[in-house]
């Protein structure tokens, strides 16, 4: 099971947001701009609604992105990592946060993917999938 820093178990929820951050410090340092954390509409339960773990900017375009913190299957199996059903949802809230944030309506949206495996580097997938799903 994966530790945290002090050597203790680190649950999945806590093995999600430490892979969250790290991908955001990723994202970051390849210059784009974090624009939003764990995004979901308003009135949605957790289990109800899509979440987007971050949304960012990356120029003209926007950013949506899902962190995946796993060492189970590889980015060769992203059919496993992200199903229809959750590419679906994912779109959904994408296009719930556009409307919430009219300003960004009209820029260029991509839907990409960082896998994070604390035994090498993030695998960033840019324009892992799109709304043709």
């Amino acid at each position: 099971m994966p530790e945290n820093e002090n050597g203790a178990p680190l649950h999945t929820s806590g093995l999600g947001k430490k892979g969250e951050h790290e991908a955001e410090e990723f994202l970051k340092n390849a210059g784009m701009e974090i624009l939003a954390r764990n995004f979901r509409p308003e009135g949605t339960a957790r289990s109800k609604g899509g979440e987007i773990d971050l949304i960012a900017r990356d120029g003209a375009t926007i950013v949506f992105v899902e962190v995946k913190s796993w060492s189970i299957y590889g980015i060769e199996n992203l059919e496993f990592a992200i199903s229809a059903k959750k590419q679906r949802r994912i779109i959904e809230t994408a296009k719930f946060f556009l409307s919430k944030y009219r300003k960004y309506i009209g820029m260029t949206v991509r839907f990409d993917v960082v896998f994070i495996n604390r035994d090498c580097p993030p695998t960033h997938l840019v324009s892992a999938f799109s709304e043709s799903v």
